[in-house]
């Protein structure tokens, strides 16, 4: 089993760009934002013009990011992976400065993450999306199908357990073993009938995939009799 997690809005409790954009950027990313949601851009091109609109310094925005709480049952969620020899991965549609910030500031640095890149400097930010991927049904920065190997076929022959909750995750969402959703995430897989168990903090998907995993155990001991 291998476990891909979504960062904003999944593990941190509200979303990270829209933070950094609210407090440091031009008032204009608003007006971006409606033309994503109108659907006159993708969600690629969104990010790239409002992340250009971000000001302030490099300390003003690690300071920001300073403030940003993670779901309380994150950290004991990775350390029983841990234990169980499980990999936990993140594939985000975020930045990868404000992510990784945000995960050495909570000891889990450690954690492989796939986003977008954060280039340049205060006053003059850049996005990098290295991920992007044309023909992507979200039309986002990183396209996750793509990110985790589904589309390569490189996908490893253990189960994928995905865990999100927004759009970004849509082009995933049914490309998965088991899917762990709520909000946007959790309404767009019920409208299309797929399973998916819902969740509202990381002590959820922790008790439901330890209880997976202690039944799956006794049945592969009793298949090898």
């Amino acid at each position: 089993m291998r476990i891909i997690c979504d960062f904003d809005g999944t593990i941190s409790r509200h979303d990270t760009t829209d933070l950094v954009l609210e407090h440091l950027a031009d008032p204009s990313w608003r007006s971006i934002e409606d033309d994503w949601l109108a659907g006159r851009i993708s969600a690629a091109q969104c990010m790239r013009a409002q992340i250009a609109l971000i000001g302030g310094t490099s300390q003003d925005l690690d300071a920001l990011l300073d403030t940003v709480e993670i779901d309380p049952g994150f950290r004991a969620f990775v350390a029983w992976c841990e234990a169980s020899a499980i990999a936990v991965s993140i594939v985000s549609d975020g930045v990868d400065r404000f992510i990784r910030r945000i995960l050495h500031r909570h000891a889990l640095g450690h954690i492989p993450v796939v986003s977008n890149r954060l280039a340049g400097d205060a006053g003059g930010w850049d996005l990098e999306q290295p991920w992007s991927r044309e023909g992507c049904a979200a039309g986002s920065g990183v396209c996750k199908c793509a990110a985790i190997g589904v589309w390569s076929g490189d996908i490893a022959a253990d189960a994928t357990v995905y865990v999100g909750d927004g759009r970004s995750d849509f082009c995933v969402a049914n490309r998965v073993d088991l899917l762990f959703a709520k909000d946007a995430l959790a309404d767009y897989a019920a409208a299309r009938g797929q399973p998916f168990i819902a969740f509202e903090s990381f002590d959820d998907v922790t008790r439901a995939l330890a209880l997976r995993t202690a039944v799956a155990r006794p049945a592969a001991r009793a298949g090898a009799l």
